[in-house]
Parts: structure tokens; sequence; C-alpha cells
């Protein structure tokens, strides 16, 4: 195939001597690299008993947050599936009922949200196209799981459970 300027490239191969002939200083090389790797300590972490400490950065499972009076904060409007390139999210959006408003903050709520783990490839992109603030990758890792159907996590899995300061005061003795 010819180039898009027509114009030629000169390689210079310098003969070889002696001893790049014999390759044994590139034997001796490779050799003392896989020494030193030999005694150099295994950064294994026995995971049960030790935690990995992770970076500032990492994206976890994804949660669907509360705002502070235990409402959910996703209105369904489906900004986060759009810029999913992994088209991973699915909803369908319903109208709030009279008497559930201390269970959605808009008129407008998600009635399934699901998202396919599977597919997620992390980018986070979701996070940031939520205007509401309403999901995060701050979860811990995605667990193991041998079905299919498994990874499909729906709200149940999703929507981080209702904080109720009562309860907590009743738990402490004081």
């Amino acid at each position: 195939m010819q180039s898009l300027s027509n114009r030629k490239k000169v390689i210079e191969q310098k003969p070889m001597n002696f001893w790049e002939r014999m390759y044994l200083p590139a034997i001796a090389k490779g050799l003392r690299i896989t020494i030193r790797h030999f005694f150099m300590k295994i950064p294994t972490v026995k995971y049960p008993e030790e935690l990995r400490p992770y970076s500032k950065n990492f994206r976890g499972q994804h949660s669907l947050k509360r705002d502070e009076q235990g409402r959910e904060r996703c209105t369904a409007c489906g900004l986060c599936a759009l810029s999913c390139p992994a088209e991973a999210i699915t909803m369908t959006a319903a109208e709030r009922k009279p008497g559930e408003e201390a269970l959605y903050r808009e008129e407008k709520y998600a009635a399934v949200y699901e998202i396919n783990m599977l597919r997620c490839i992390f980018c986070g992109l979701c996070e940031e196209a939520c205007p509401k603030e309403a999901i995060y990758l701050d979860g811990s890792h995605v667990t193991a799981e041998y079905l299919r159907k498994d990874f499909i996590y729906g709200k149940d899995k999703l929507v981080e459970p209702v904080f109720d300061i009562k309860k907590l005061n009743q738990e402490k003795p004081i």
C-alpha cells in the first residue's frame, strides 16, 4: 500500500555485532527481571477478612436516593436511560395518586426502574445526567449470581432504605 504523501520511508538496519547475534545480553536481562519479580511481595488481599482500600472515584453498585423526608427523588424523566451508552436502564413512569405524597417528591415517579447489571459498564453517565441527583454509583461490588435474571436489579435492590431517626433513638440505650 502506498502512503498518502508518496514519500518512501528509508529504514536503516545496522548489522548486529557478535553479542547481539548470540542474544545472551537479552536473555540475561530477561532473567534479571524475572528474578527481581520473583522476590517481590505479592499484593494479595484476603478478601473476606481484609477489605481493599478503594479510591475516591470508585464506582460501585447503583443506588436510588431519597430526600430528607424519605421520599424517592427519581421523577422518571428518563435522562439516565438516554445517557446510558449500554442501554442498561429501563423505566416506566406513573402518576402519583392522592395520599402518596409521603412516598414521591414529584407528581411523576418511576413505577418500574430496572438496571441490567450485565450490560452496565459503570461509566457514571447516568449519575451525571440526573437533574434530581437521584442515582449514584456509591454501593459495594455487584454480587455474584447464578442466573441471568438475578442481574436485573429493580427498585427493591436499588432504592436505599428509609432512614428512621425514631428507630435509631429507640435502639440506643441512654
